[in-house]
């Protein structure tokens, strides 16, 4: 029976960059207004509940102002949406199709297993930052 030996103890966050398109027909501040009238507030009444200035607030649902960290989870908490719900469209975030079974099937493994596939991607995810990054720097080298 062969063993397999993973160093599950140090784990990296993904640094990485978002690969899909960002084209999205509608964006947050659509999403928000759309959040709040689905729970049949006005602007005065969600900017009260948040604690902040309707002015602001309509500024946000404009498009001509983006919201502190702290704002967007107020509105969330307060809407009962969670933040990516706000700031993304249905497909920007998550794993492609053709992966999304794979990762759905690993979800139901047990502890153990999820460290072995979470060391495994991490390793994978290194090794292509480092290839990705590898080029960029070759590539400004050879102009």
């Amino acid at each position: 029976m062969m063993s397999l030996t993973v160093n599950t103890s140090a784990i990296l966050p993904y640094l990485g960059y978002v690969s899909k398109p960002v084209a999205s027909s509608v964006d947050f501040p659509q999403r928000l207004a759309e959040v709040r009238k689905r729970h049949s507030l006005t602007q005065q009444q969600l900017a009260d509940r948040i604690g902040m200035h309707v002015v602001q607030l309509r500024r946000y649902e404009a498009g001509t102002s983006q919201p502190t960290l702290d704002v967007i989870r107020k509105l969330a908490t307060v809407l009962q949406v969670s933040a990516d719900m706000l700031l993304f469209g249905k497909d920007e975030r998550g794993p492609d199709d053709d992966l999304r079974l794979q990762f759905e099937a690993v979800s139901g493994f047990d502890e153990e297993e999820k460290r072995v596939v979470r060391s495994l991607l991490e390793g994978m995810i290194l090794k292509h930052e480092a290839r990705r990054w590898q080029s960029l720097s070759g590539g400004a080298e050879r102009k």
